[in-house]
C-alpha cells in the first residue's frame, strides 16, 4: 500500500489545505463534493502537488512538515513555475 501527501489549493480564498491518504482519488472526490469539514465551505480545490510515501509514518511526518512555515517556503520553490509563471 502507498501513501500520499497533497496540496489541494482553494480557488475560493486562495489557501492551502495539506493531507494524507492511502487513496489518493476518493480522497480528492470527497473534497471535491464537499465531504470534508477542513474544506467543504472552500470549494472549488485544486489539487497542486503530490507524493507518494511507502509508509504512513514517513506521509505524516512530511504532512507535518509541508503544513509549517518553511514547508510552505519549500513548496513555493519547489513550484515556482506554478506561482510565478513567466511571460
Amino acid at each position: 500500500m502507498y501513501y500520499y501527501v497533497y496540496v489541494l489549493l482553494s480557488e475560493k480564498d486562495n489557501q492551502f489545505y495539506t493531507g494524507y491518504t492511502s487513496d489518493l482519488k476518493r480522497r480528492l472526490d470527497e473534497h471535491q463534493l464537499g465531504k470534508v469539514h477542513s474544506t467543504k465551505y472552500r470549494l472549488p480545490l485544486k489539487l497542486i502537488y503530490f507524493e507518494g510515501c511507502l509508509h504512513q509514518q514517513d506521509a505524516t511526518r512530511r504532512e507535518k512538515y509541508l503544513k509549517s512555515g518553511n514547508g510552505k517556503i519549500y513548496l513555493r520553490n519547489r513550484m515556482r513555475q506554478f506561482f510565478y509563471p513567466t511571460g
